[in-house]
């Protein structure tokens, strides 16, 4: 599904909500002229503008009036307000994408107060360039076709998978913070490269062209990690000493508690 005849908003224009504006423009799913950002803060908007070539209000109510799809970018603790703000622009022709983390499509309806098409979705950072990945699910009033819509938007900003409403709060736990993890990851490997020799500059290029060059290599071939690992080490070699001291400092169960607690603290948002 296209969205060139479609009007977007964005509420809220900070590092997701550019992130979701850049990936958008660089697929070519809209133009400029059909995307219009909403902040509170005047100097985030001149640097919209001037970045993408986009309009920019502070008015949300104004901006959403002629809009086809409005995407909800602002903090879980904002939105309530933010959809009161604008319940009575929102009609049952508008679709409402909510990125908020935790917030069920319940509470978002609740807030509008009258049937709104509702898709949540939980995208992460990554979609800056264009290697996202976002769960989504359906709202009460919201349509197949809604739902399609939302995939094909963050379909073009990386990968996406639907689930259940309840499972959502598990994708905010790995993939919505995961780049976090991954992060303090590539920066562990350039320090264990560092503290072997390595140069600080060579030693980060190569820990960070490693998790993307594993990442694409199952991502393409489809095999299981298990596998890919097992295809790395050799009998008596230096991967599966490397392997043995991560089991010894619970690596995996260090991850698995990580997406654990993201999850719970995605829930407590959410009630």
């Amino acid at each position: 599904m296209m969205l060139h005849d479609k009007r977007l908003v964005l509420i809220g224009g900070g590092n997701m909500g550019e992130a979701i504006v850049k990936g958008l423009l660089a697929a070519e799913l809209v133009k400029p002229p059909q995307i219009t950002v909403t902040d509170i803060i005047e100097a985030r908007l001149t640097y919209l503008r001037e970045t993408y070539a986009v309009r920019v209000l502070t008015d949300n109510a104004a901006a959403v009036a002629p809009a086809d799809l409005i995407i909800l970018a602002v903090k879980p603790q904002d939105i309530v307000l933010t959809v009161q703000g604008i319940a009575a622009a929102v009609d049952e022709h508008k679709v409402v994408i909510s990125i908020a983390a935790g917030v069920p499509t319940t509470r978002i309806e609740a807030a509008f107060g009258h049937p709104v098409r509702v898709v949540r979705v939980m995208p992460n950072t990554p979609a800056l360039v264009l290697a996202g990945a976002a769960g989504l699910c359906a709202g009460h009033h919201a349509t197949p076709a809604d739902l399609d819509m939302a995939r094909t938007l963050f379909d073009a900003l990386g990968k996406t998978v639907v689930v259940s409403e309840y499972l959502m709060d598990a994708v905010t736990g790995l993939s919505g913070s995961g780049p976090a993890y991954i992060f303090v990851l590539i920066e562990a490997l350039a320090d264990g490269g560092v503290k072997m020799g390595l140069t600080r500059d060579a030693a980060l290029t190569l820990a960070a062209q490693t998790v993307y060059g594993s990442a694409k290599l199952l991502l393409e071939t489809g095999l299981h990690p298990g596998e890919l690992k097992d295809r790395v080490t050799s009998p008596a070699g230096t991967t599966i000493a490397g392997l043995h001291a991560l089991e010894e400092h619970a690596f995996r169960a260090a991850i698995i508690d990580a997406v654990e607690q993201a999850t719970e603290r995605s829930r407590e948002l959410g009630r």
